[in-house]
């Protein structure tokens, strides 16, 4: 049976306005669909932009009502949206990705789980159900790790890492304050990388794979700091990275966008760290820099469209906003001047309120020679942090 597509002029709905259902919301208009918001932050961005929007908390019964009768699809933008929320929703429009997908990837340690029983390389791993057995686990799994909370958390929040077994003890309070009844923690091996990927994939309703350049990234402090299309690595890698994307969204039966962290160990070993079931922060390049969007394959695959190959029209380089940059790029010179050079895009989120490891923007720089992209978003990335004195966003 042939899936119905949801034409253009149809209305599509976003659980969560913050800067990815914004960005996805100008890229539903953009193919001609309206898009209904429902976030309880009354000043999350993508709600300036839809067609209409419900501010009420997740849990009202009256808005799934609402909100289903008013769209005929659904999608999210982050995966910390409740995922009995999108199985209500289910049960009268699609939701793509679907709840059960959500449902293996929102809880770190279910993902995991999922990943290792399917034969996908993970790092090592561990449960951890009470912060007192946090000192077993650790000698179990082998310092150098990291103890994450199962859910929530992003950017680095709630995560503690630990380098030798004596930092064990001073960190069990704080594990124990994050404690919320039924909670559950990863404790998790850092593995020694080399670098760290990222490859987004679209999958379609009829199973159709679309996959987007494999790129590199550099954190800070747990936040995306830079991001470099393509990435250049050692012969067989890119390969593995796709063959690893469309095996687990195929694994998952996903309909949506999906991105996969990877970590590049030595011998050319790749990695699963982490599967998103949204567009993600390593692929706003794609805005500028290829054929089609992250966010426009994602209209695409939620509307019931098949995904559309991708092409890499121009290398580049993304750098993130953070806290103060946002101000920053406004009154200094220097970062003026790169701003104002051939092939640098600025993407300001609009948000409101300025916070530390507040993601507010992001600049890519595009170039014919990718050494030229790296160096624009190296001077500038450089120049936020001279400025600032020290990474105040962080």
């Amino acid at each position: 049976m042939t899936p119905t597509v949801i034409e253009p002029g149809s209305v599509l709905g976003v659980l969560g306005g913050g800067q990815l259902g914004a960005l996805f919301t100008r890229a539903a208009a953009k193919h001609g669909y309206r898009v209904v918001v429902w976030d309880p932050d009354r000043d999350a961005p993508a709600h300036r932009l839809a067609a209409h929007s419900f501010t009420t908390p997740f849990t009202d019964r009256e808005t799934v009502t609402r909100f289903a009768s008013t769209v005929s699809a659904v999608t999210y933008e982050w995966e910390n949206v409740p995922a009995e929320l999108c199985e209500q929703l289910e049960r009268q429009r699609p939701v793509r990705p679907s709840g059960g997908v959500l449902r293996s990837i929102q809880n770190r340690l279910v993902q995991k789980r999922f990943l290792a029983g399917h034969g996908f390389p993970v790092p090592r791993f561990a449960p951890l159900t009470d912060p007192n057995d946090l000192p077993d686990l650790v000698r179990e799994v082998g310092c150098p790790v990291i103890c994450k909370t199962a859910m929530a958390g992003y950017d680095g929040k709630g995560q503690w890492r630990i380098d030798e077994p004596s930092a064990v003890p001073p960190l069990v309070p704080s594990v124990q304050a994050s404690a919320l009844p039924g909670m559950q923690w990863i404790v998790e091996a850092c593995v020694p990388f080399e670098r760290e990927l990222s490859i987004l994939a679209a999958r379609g309703v009829d199973g159709e794979v679309i996959v987007f350049p494999l790129v590199e990234n550099e954190h800070e402090q747990g936040i995306l700091r830079t991001t470099l299309a393509p990435a250049l690595l050692p012969s067989g890698v890119a390969e593995r990275a796709e063959t690893l994307a469309r095996g687990v969204i195929e694994c998952m039966d996903g309909v949506g966008l999906f991105c996969l962290e990877l970590f590049l160990l030595p011998d050319a070993v790749v990695l699963i760290n982490e599967v998103a079931p949204r567009p993600h922060n390593s692929g706003h390049y794609t805005l500028d820099a290829c054929s089609l969007s992250q966010f426009e394959q994602q209209v695409r695959a939620v509307c019931g469209l098949p995904p559309e190959p991708v092409r890499l029209l121009s290398p580049a380089a993304m750098v993130n906003l953070i806290g103060k940059d946002i101000e920053t790029i406004k009154q200094d010179a220097e970062c003026q001047r790169l701003l104002g050079l051939p092939g640098a895009y600025l993407h300001d989120y609009g948000k409101r309120e300025t916070r530390p490891r507040r993601k507010m923007g992001h600049v890519t720089f595009l170039a014919e020679d990718r050494n030229i992209a790296r160096e624009r978003a190296e001077q500038f990335h450089r120049r936020l942090l001279d400025a600032i004195g020290h990474p105040d966003g962080l």
